[in-house]
């Protein structure tokens, strides 16, 4: 399912008028004629609420795009039980339009997952098959390079971004990722403690895997987000990561990218910041995050999704 972009002017659109003077027209480029000022675009601030789960994506405040991208719905499996989807991509900034690069993958990715939990696929099978899907579609960006980039720039990166994604049913939580994306579980009753459910692909995750460095050392330096694990043309061998837990009380699932979990890096520290409703109010509780990290500096692009376990049927949230 699309995400919703909230409160913005069409670039080019005659009716458009200025955000920031509300007398100049908006040309083509997306600028006021009148006072010269940039005008949101589409993706500088996405909202999505799909029954019980939501997501929201945020531009930032340094960067000039919004390279993150999303996708979340439901389904229902073989006996007719819910499941919600959660995926969340962060383009790689260092190569060419990782914009496009995430809004691909995160695409692929979640109909993949909603093709397959109803015809009985394994949710963590699902979610495997999901990631290669979410590859596919990057990759095949690279055969379809755009001519003017590739003129400035022959030698330039292909398109790339990380992934991770949750399916949650009604026993069974699974997470999927490459990259240094990450997905939490925070209990709501906050006597049990919170738990990161991913391994980033990345520099500091290989020195503390490798005893070279304990963790804060490790992403305290400069190198530490240098990221190890991607999708797109350009990557090592893919290796999707998967893993499946129970839990064994309610909870919500936190799939954000690293615009975020910097400014809550622990799970000790990411069950802090979540609202203590967030699994009955999760669009609530993902603006609140992302306003966590806009707070905090909203140094990258922010975005997160998050999911309520034990999976219930569409509608049963609320808002």
């Amino acid at each position: 399912m699309a995400a919703e972009p909230v409160g913005q002017h069409s670039a080019g659109d005659a009716a458009a008028v200025c955000v920031a003077c509300r007398a100049g027209r908006v040309d083509d480029d997306g600028y006021c004629e009148n006072c010269g000022h940039a005008q949101p675009r589409e993706r500088d601030h996405m909202e999505q609420e799909c029954g019980p789960l939501a997501a929201v994506s945020d531009r930032g405040l340094r960067h000039h795009r919004n390279e993150d991208a999303f996708g979340v719905g439901t389904t229902a499996l073989p006996d007719g039980s819910p499941a919600s989807v959660a995926i969340v991509c962060d383009g790689v900034s260092s190569a060419t339009r990782p914009d496009e690069a995430s809004a691909a993958a995160s695409r692929a990715a979640s109909e993949s997952l909603l093709a397959a939990l109803p015809r009985g696929t394994h949710p963590q099978q699902a979610m495997h098959d999901a990631i290669i899907a979410a590859s596919d579609a990057v990759n095949a960006l690279a055969d379809a390079p755009d001519p003017a980039a590739r003129e400035q720039d022959p030698h330039q990166n292909a398109p790339a971004c990380t992934i991770v994604g949750a399916v949650v049913t009604q026993g069974l939580l699974v997470v999927g990722w490459v990259g240094d994306s990450r997905a939490y579980w925070v209990p709501v009753d906050r006597s049990a403690p919170a738990a990161r459910l991913t391994e980033d692909d990345s520099w500091a995750a290989q020195m503390v895997a490798a005893g070279l460095m304990g963790e804060a050392e490790a992403y305290a330096d400069h190198r530490a987000h240098a990221i190890t694990g991607w999708l797109g043309a350009d990557a090592y061998e893919l290796e999707p990561h998967t893993a499946s837990f129970k839990p064994d009380r309610p909870g919500v699932v936190v799939v954000c990218t690293d615009g975020l979990w910097n400014y809550a890096e622990s799970a000790d520290d990411m069950a802090e910041v979540v609202p203590a409703d967030a699994a009955v109010r999760p669009l609530h509780g993902a603006r609140v995050l992302v306003g966590h990290a806009l707070d905090g500096g909203g140094h990258d692009n922010v975005t997160v999704a998050l999911v309520p376990f034990p999976a219930v049927p569409q509608g049963a949230g609320s808002a």
